[in-house]
């Protein structure tokens, strides 16, 4: 069950946190992991960590903003069964939570341009040849912020997230006779590497009683890209510890 043996993966933004624990899970099932971080380094660390377990990973870095070093990159490596974007936040830029009416129109495109327009070129490079093949498996990393609103002051960036999750939904139904099927996951609140009391605080908020986890999600993962996922296509799965139940 949930054997990939044989398949390929691009997992992009893997260089680290979700990414990475989303390339771990996948090698670990018998994939052929390629690792994509806009940092060369970061993806050379992650791909060498999951070589070191006995699996197979190979370090890819490229800018899933620029349509023409996707496409060049994608060409490169051959044929793509899973694809899982996973590069978002403010891609190579800082991200600092900042009420709309504060915001400058200058600074939306640091959102839209990875967590939107980063998804479509990666999307585009991969899903002619899933369909040749009729097989393929699109996985988008969104966010809670995609589906619900709230003051944190991260409009423009749960505005891109939420295009993303309509673009898989349009995706899943034009690919859905050819074999390939495309999900997303809304994730709630990520642990990080700082921990100390003030995530202590922040997990007392979830009804779990704790953040999530990359292996969380790379778990999720592993299931949608497998055979036994391949009647789930078009959904947005809301990974959060049950802070926003439907």
């Amino acid at each position: 069950m949930f054997d990939l043996t044989g398949k390929t993966a691009l997992v992009t933004g893997a260089g680290q946190s979700v990414g990475a624990g989303i390339a771990a899970a996948l090698a670990a099932q018998g994939c052929h992991v390629f690792v994509n971080d806009v940092v060369a380094e970061r993806a050379e660390h992650t791909a060498a960590a999951i070589r070191a377990t006995g699996a197979v990973a190979t370090a890819v870095p490229f800018d899933v903003t620029d349509a023409e070093a996707v496409q060049a990159s994608v060409d490169e490596l051959g044929p793509i069964d899973i694809l899982v974007n996973n590069a978002g936040n403010a891609g190579a830029h800082s991200f600092a939570p900042k009420q709309f009416v504060d915001m400058e129109p200058s600074e939306y495109a640091r959102f839209v341009d990875v967590n939107l327009f980063g998804v479509m070129h990666c999307t585009r490079a991969v899903l002619v040849g899933m369909q040749a093949r009729r097989w393929g498996r699109v996985i988008t990393i969104a966010s809670g912020a995609g589906t619900v609103g709230n003051r944190m002051g991260i409009s423009a960036y749960g505005a891109a997230k939420g295009g993303a999750i309509a673009f898989m939904r349009h995706i899943a139904i034009e690919s859905a006779r050819r074999g390939v099927t495309a999900n997303s996951l809304a994730l709630g609140l990520m642990a990080n590497t700082d921990g100390g009391a003030f995530t202590e605080q922040i997990a007392k908020t979830i009804p779990v009683g704790r953040l999530g986890t990359p292996a969380d999600i790379g778990a999720a993962c592993v299931w949608l890209a497998s055979n036994e996922g391949a009647w789930v296509t078009g959904q947005t799965i809301t990974i959060d510890g049950g802070s926003n139940p439907s």
